[in-house]
């Protein structure tokens, strides 16, 4: 891969990477466009210290130093996706082919962003509209389509975007269709799934000032492998309906000395189990609604970035958030309920010389009402927070290419309604699963440190932290059975809270050895602890680690191609909790190839990647299948697009 500097948002403003106090990265639209995933946490676990929680091929939810769901915060153009993230068939509803970059926050981060960036956040950016400013208005068009063996899967995309004067607009569509996922063993029923995502922008542009109005749509139908496996000779079984609508209002103004930057979001997540109910009289499976969930979100944020100076800079916004669920169906998971919410922070940086020193704080109050449900076992309840974060960070520069960190952060997350007031069948888990009306709000206090290296031919990073969490939630389970039927029954399991800690670190490189050769590197581990019951926490990710090479030059009329492969390697992970299921070890080998080259005026690319190319059987630690059935086999993409 072609090496080029990174610049993150971590800030809430643009920085380049050795100025970050924060450990962050960052995937390229090229780097996206490989990975060819539905699942936006598949794309990413290609980085140091973000692994994938997966639910198939089509579901997967960030796992970041070791903490996932509601501990991960996901963006899209900074403002917050809000979903049933308890769920664990409820991914990140985005499609990272519509994003031109992916930035990564590793660690916490609610002096930015508030509740749920515990463990880091996921800030997915579209790109920017085209403007013909001081030039003729023009309209491009861009195509893609491409195509998978293991699960023949199906993909199309098209990109029409244009501008005329200081107004610019996009027209971007994809579509997805997939049937069952194929293992060494064979193919796993009931795996497949379809998507529909794409975006409608239209923005105006000037000298001291911006505005865009953005329409963005993910949906599907993804089908789900039953706990307990495929039972024999049958066919079918649940799937999730998901859609999710966003609409996002933005602006960035300069006034004065200060840029005043807009967001106001309404985001519209529904959720909907399919199952079987039984059988008709001639034996066909019947299907009906297990559950139906909608959630409506309207979010707002309004900063301040000014400057003081030539050595300060800064930012100072307030922000708010109301929240409806509404739970339908004959399985209420949850009540009906609401949510509102309040911010208000700061963060400044302070530059010394060769030395930066970054602060900041924030307040957020929340108030959380439920409406009373028979079935739950609920009276009307309400609930209020307030939660303060902070961070001091420093980073010292002794030469122009090479930076040390150190940051002290502290952040929290709110308990889901799941957590707080679920009473019932979890049946994507086997389990009966109640929650706790007093639990209390998490809060963690990290304490990480970095050296990176970035130079025209080489990348590094090193970094370790220790993350405390105070009123850590999870669950376990209880001595007692609820009866689901005459024959049938489900342990109950509860949802408790303890104190947890995290420690771990993450190791990159990159290096330019040659103009032609790229090599790379990339190393993960994390222990997480249960300290008050003295055991490991779950599904905490295994040591891993992957190496490779590219090779990548022009000539005969190529503009650019590229050969590469990777070994990736995880480990086994030997501290489990009781309820972890143990699985082995395994490596990986993976390879691409691809070229680029001008084309009557376009631009053509053909790229062809395969994934397990030994078709190694393995079960990865951190599939929610692992318990019956192997990860996927050996699978082979072809991808083919043309642009401008």
């Amino acid at each position: 891969m072609w090496i080029e500097p990174i610049t993150v948002t971590a800030t809430r403003a643009p920085l380049d990477a050795l100025s970050s106090p924060l450990a962050s990265d960052a995937l390229s639209e090229d780097r996206l466009r490989r990975e060819q995933s539905v699942s936006l946490a598949q794309s990413l676990a290609q980085l140091p210290g973000v692994n994938a929680l997966t639910t198939g091929h089509q579901i997967g939810k960030p796992i970041i130093r070791g903490l996932t769901g509601p501990r991960v915060l996901v963006l899209e153009d900074g403002s917050r996706l809000e979903d049933y993230s308890w769920s664990d068939e409820d991914g990140p509803s985005v499609d990272a082919r519509l994003a031109q970059r992916v930035e990564v926050i590793r660690g916490p981060a609610s002096v930015l962003y508030g509740s749920d960036a515990l463990g880091g956040v996921v800030n997915v950016l579209p790109a920017d509209l085209p403007d013909a400013n001081g030039g003729p208005k023009f309209t491009h068009t861009g195509f893609e389509v491409s195509g998978a063996s293991n699960n023949a899967e199906l993909e199309g995309a098209a990109r029409v975007e244009g501008a005329s004067g200081s107004l610019g607009w996009r027209l971007f569509g994809i579509g997805r269709f997939a049937s069952n996922l194929h293992t060494p063993a064979g193919e796993l029923d009931n795996t497949g799934f379809n998507a529909l995502s794409g975006e409608a922008a239209i923005g105006t542009r000037g000298a001291r000032s911006a505005t865009t109005l953005r329409y963005t749509r993910y949906g599907g139908e993804f089908k789900l492998l039953e706990a307990e496996g495929p039972a024999g000779g049958e066919e079918g079984g649940p799937e999730r309906r998901l859609s999710d609508d966003r609409v996002q209002l933005a602006g960035d103004y300069l006034l004065g000395g200060l840029r005043l930057e807009t967001k106001a979001q309404w985001q519209r997540h529904s959720l909907i189990e399919v199952s079987d109910t039984g059988t008709s009289s001639s034996g066909a499976p019947l299907e009906g609604t297990a559950f139906d969930l909608l959630l409506n979100t309207l979010t707002v944020d309004v900063l301040g970035h000014h400057t003081a100076g030539p050595r300060a800079r800064g930012t100072v916004g307030v922000s708010a958030l109301y929240q409806a669920n509404d739970t339908r169906g004959r399985i209420p998971l949850v009540p009906d309920a609401r949510a509102r919410a309040g911010a208000l922070f700061a963060f400044e940086e302070l530059a010394l010389g060769r030395v930066s020193v970054v602060a900041g704080g924030r307040v957020d109050v929340r108030r959380l009402t439920a409406d009373a449900n028979p079935l739950l076992g609920l009276s009307d309840q309400s609930r209020d927070y307030t939660a303060w974060s902070g961070t001091a960070g420093l980073v010292y520069r002794p030469v122009a290419d090479l930076s040390l960190t150190a940051n002290v952060g502290r952040a929290w997350r709110a308990p889901t309604l799941f957590e707080l007031f679920s009473n019932g069948e979890h049946l994507g888990e086997a389990r009966y699963e109640i929650g706790d009306a007093r639990l209390r709000p998490e809060a963690g206090t990290d304490v990480d440190v970095g050296v990176r290296w970035q130079s025209e031919r080489v990348h590094v990073e090193l970094a370790v932290y220790r993350n405390a969490i105070g009123r850590f939630i999870y669950i376990t389970p209880t001595d007692s059975f609820v009866h689901t039927s005459s024959v049938d029954s489900l342990r109950v399991y509860r949802y408790v809270q303890a104190d947890a800690r995290m420690v771990g670190g993450e190791a990159a490189i990159e290096v330019a050895v040659a103009p032609p050769l790229t090599l790379h590197a990339r190393a993960d581990a994390v222990r997480g602890t249960n300290e008050t019951a003295g055991e490991p926490l779950p599904l905490v990710p295994p040591a891993r680690g992957a190496i490779g090479a590219e090779l990548h030059r022009g000539f005969g009329g190529v503009d650019r191609s590229y050969v590469g492969a990777e070994v990736e390697i995880a480990t086994r992970q030997t501290r489990l909790n009781p309820l972890d299921i143990p699985t082995a070890g395994y490596s990986l080998l993976h390879v691409s190839a691809g070229f680029e080259r001008s084309l009557f005026g376009r631009v053509a690319q053909i790229e062809v990647a395969v994934r397990n190319l030994t078709d190694v059987s393995y079960r990865s630690f951190l599939s929610r299948y692992k318990e019956f059935a192997l990860d996927p086999g050996r699978n082979v993409t072809l991808r083919i697009s043309l642009g401008e």
